[in-house]
């Protein structure tokens, strides 16, 4: 009997508390949007299953929590990871100025090869936004990595960002 996929693709979701990141994989996964902020204890995750290029992808995405208190269990969960999407929130420089370390937190916990992208999420907020798209470009482009702005609200890009970073890995492994 043949597994019911081609690909089993293990995601990360990184970044700040409050950046979106439980909302980035509610909409993707389950097409839901809540304005309401519920903090991730620990981790949490879902499985998605694509269809790319003719191949179905089983993803299994890991949602973490931002918050330092649970950085000690997220250490463990970069093992495997085929994918890392790395969120900040274009209304919260901090979150934006903290990506550096998330960074190092994948150079020190990844293997090191894994795919990354840097998600700008919230780009429906344009009044507050307090992060511009050229230096998040430029951010991406010094890393040699994709950068996508989204916002899980509007449904703007959710599915062009996992879709982009499956596509990344397919292409490394496949």
């Amino acid at each position: 009997m043949s597994p019911e996929y081609d690909y089993l693709f293990k995601l990360l979701l990184i970044g700040d508390s409050g950046v979106g990141k439980s909302c980035l994989l509610l909409r993707f996964a389950d097409d839901t949007y809540s304005e309401s902020y519920i903090s991730t204890i620990g981790v949490d995750f879902k499985i998605k299953t694509i269809d790319l290029e003719g191949e179905t992808i089983k993803l299994q995405i890991w949602d973490t929590a931002g918050q330092e208190r649970f950085r000690t269990i997220t250490s463990s969960y970069y093992r495997g990871a085929h994918g890392i999407i790395v969120v900040f929130d274009y209304t919260d420089l901090e979150s934006f100025s903290n990506l550096c370390k998330w960074f190092e937190e994948i150079d020190r916990y990844a293997c090191e090869n894994v795919n990354k992208l840097l998600v700008g999420n919230k780009s429906d907020l344009n009044s507050k936004k307090v992060v511009q798209y050229a230096t998040a470009k430029e951010f991406a482009d010094k890393l040699g990595i994709p950068f996508i702005e989204t916002s899980a609200k509007k449904t703007t890009n959710v599915e062009k960002a996992f879709l982009t970073i499956a596509y990344q890995i397919k292409s490394r492994i496949g």
